[in-house]
């Protein structure tokens, strides 16, 4: 999914009062959330609020988790199905999940 102009605004005016640190972070955390959810459109068939006779799923809210990572911590929203969904981000697989970066690195 991508990021609509009003989110890429939001996350302009963010990086721009921001020191170097927190703009890595705050980078890092809109890339890792876009993955995220471009991964759940493509496994349930259909983006948010979208109607397709292919869709698999449903949308059932978010969880957040952390992960951990050299850019700092990041605060994902992880989504919930009504059938399970694990997206490749380490972060699902556990709260406070370390080392993400050498395993997201591996594949």
């Amino acid at each position: 999914m991508a990021l609509d102009q009003s989110a890429l605004l939001e996350v302009l005016d963010a990086l721009k009062v921001a020191d170097v640190g927190d703009r890595v972070r705050t980078a890092a955390e809109t890339i890792y959330q876009a993955l995220i959810e471009a991964e759940l459109t493509d496994t349930i068939g259909a983006a948010l609020h979208e109607r397709t006779d292919v869709r698999t799923a449903q949308r059932n809210g978010h969880r957040t988790r952390t992960l951990s990572t050299t850019a700092g911590d990041l605060e994902l929203r992880i989504p919930k199905l009504v059938s399970l969904f694990q997206p490749a981000v380490p972060a699902a697989q556990g709260p406070g999940c370390v080392g993400a970066d050498a395993e997201l690195a591996s594949r």
